[in-house]
């Protein structure tokens, strides 16, 4: 039977990591139970996942991006965002269509039965959103936009 490996002294480089005071890890709990919190609302309606709602919102917002482009805004994984993109266009919620000056690259759309979706799901969302936030006072939402923005462009 091998030894039990000790772990390492906690001021050690190679130390265990604390998940509970890991800020990547906590930002991804935090983000996946908000997300979560708002997708059972779509879910059982509409039957499409968070990375579906996720490719749907950018291009409600960004008309006529290509898979790459949706998954560059979205800092999804580019097989996860064809995967959801091919449902969506199954679906008939996403249209796809061939740009005219490349024709290598698509262009994508939402459907009108794409935009009924999204009118209906987006203010869910947002209604959702104002609870959580609805926590903190103004001047602590106030500095979490900061220290997100100021976060974000630390780490492209």
């Amino acid at each position: 039977m091998p030894a039990k490996r000790r772990p390492a002294p906690a001021t050690a480089e190679h130390a265990p990591l604390q998940l509970e005071h890991f800020l990547p890890y906590r930002l991804s709990i935090l983000s996946n139970t908000i997300s979560q919190a708002i997708a059972d609302d779509y879910q059982r309606r509409y039957d499409i996942s968070v990375t579906e709602w996720r490719v749907m919102a950018v291009l409600a917002r960004f008309d006529g991006l290509s898979a790459r482009e949706v998954a560059e805004r979205t800092a999804m994984d580019k097989v996860a965002v064809s995967r959801a993109l091919a449902r969506l266009v199954e679906a008939g919620r996403v249209h796809r269509s061939i740009h005219d000056d490349d024709k290598r690259r698509s262009v994508l759309s939402l459907t009108e039965t794409g935009w009924t979706m999204h009118d209906e799901v987006a203010p869910m969302a947002r209604a959702r959103e104002r609870e959580v936030l609805a926590k903190l006072d103004a001047e602590e939402q106030a500095w979490l936009e900061r220290i997100l923005d100021k976060l974000q462009l630390t780490v492209r």
